[in-house]
């Protein structure tokens, strides 16, 4: 069997790949940087680290690679011989990758007849849609037709922190040890290959990428702005301290209410979770910088984002989000010189002043919430000790 991942990253290798393999794939990797594909083809593999107490090293093989800006007939190939296709590129850059794909698939068409579903994994909504969106845009209507009768695009949730450092060996992909791959198998067109391991197939997925989206992705980002302000440089050193554990907890049980009341979960199993997120994020195995975790808050602000829409829908069910309104505000003070996004937004802010920009930024309609951000701003920016955020 033969997958085809397109980005080489932390994800891709250490998640996305790693299953693949263990499932038993020849994956072949895509990907832009030269050094990255050079190092996977004169290995044929390539070093997982597990952040545990043994900090084990598993060698994934047999993998290759093709360099997707120098040798696109190859990358066509590729997908006209692939048995699956996945992706993990960010979800800014599936405009960038459809171009190829679309092309490959207009080839593959014409030659292979068997169906093939692509899963892009990035971490947003519904990004597998939005894939298919984009090459819709690079073919005619009967060219998408012809696609659409072969091709599945399922849409999936990810969960697993991944990173990466350098050795003698090369680079070297380091994850924690939970993982959860959620895979629609309602969207799927090709149901005669073997179950990836341990992915979790379901028939509703929004569940459980609006638990991932406002549960997890939103605790690990408040982590961030919030370690921001009291001058830590990890999530891991900021949740040592009490009074920042103890106010994520109660965000997160905050949040948790959103999913508890949409899609009636039992509340101990949310309780449960939320401990299971803290634990993860607390893991000492793992040093997760802030500014990587903090970074891109413009987007993080986003009216249907891990920020904003659980603020929104908690008040419109007339439940507290007092703690939510605190991480929405420490985000509109992130202030990192090297992040595009952050610059932009603390520009806006002195030029325009903190209550447009959480109109602008955040599309709140509702006034109530918007003057609880801005409360929570002027309360953060001048107090420096984190005092009374418990």
């Amino acid at each position: 069997m033969k997958a085809l991942h397109f980005g080489a990253g932390n994800i891709g290798k250490g998640f996305i790949g790693y299953l693949l393999s263990k499932t038993g794939y020849q994956v072949c990797f895509v990907d832009v940087n030269p050094h990255m594909v050079e190092s996977i083809n004169n290995n044929n593999s390539y070093l997982v680290e597990l952040l545990d107490e043994d900090h084990t090293v598993e060698t994934i093989s047999p993998v290759y690679a093709i360099n997707s800006m120098t040798q696109e007939e190859k990358v066509m190939d590729a997908i006209v011989n692939a048995d699956l296709i996945t992706t993990s590129v960010g979800a800014n850059n599936l405009s960038r990758i459809a171009t190829i794909i679309s092309k490959g698939l207009l080839k593959r068409v014409n030659i292979n007849k068997k169906k093939i579903d692509i899963i892009a994994n990035e971490n947003s909504l519904n990004a597998s849609s939005t894939l298919k969106k984009e090459i819709e845009r690079h073919v005619s209507d009967s060219e998408m037709d012809m696609i659409s009768s072969l091709v599945g695009f399922p849409n999936s949730a990810i969960d697993r922190l991944a990173l990466s450092k350098e050795s003698e060996e090369g680079e070297i992909a380091l994850v924690e040890p939970f993982y959860e791959w959620i895979i629609n198998k309602a969207e799927m067109v090709n149901l005669e290959l073997p179950l990836i391991k341990d992915a979790i197939y379901v028939e509703d997925l929004k569940p459980y990428i609006e638990r991932k989206l406002y549960i997890v992705n939103m605790g690990h980002a408040t982590t961030a702005y919030i370690a921001f302000l009291a001058g830590e440089s990890t999530i891991q050193s900021a949740l040592a301290k009490p009074i920042i554990e103890d106010f994520l907890r109660a965000t997160l049980n905050e949040a948790s209410r959103y999913i508890i009341q949409t899609y009636n979960v039992d509340s101990e199993d949310m309780r449960a979770f939320v401990e299971k997120t803290l634990k993860r994020f607390k893991n000492k195995n793992i040093s997760d910088d802030i500014l990587r975790v903090g970074r891109s808050p413009i987007r993080k602000l986003g009216y249907n984002e891990r920020l904003i829409k659980p603020t929104r829908e908690l008040y419109e069910l007339g439940l507290p989000i007092e703690n939510l309104t605190i991480a929405v505000a420490a985000a509109f003070l992130f202030n990192n010189p090297d992040d595009e996004e952050s610059v932009t937004l603390q520009k806006y802010i002195s030029e325009k002043g903190i209550e447009q920009a959480i109109s602008h930024f955040t599309q709140i309609g509702n006034t109530t919430i918007k003057e609880k951000i801005k409360e929570n701003y002027y309360r953060l920016k001048n107090d420096n000790t984190l005092i009374g955020l418990s």
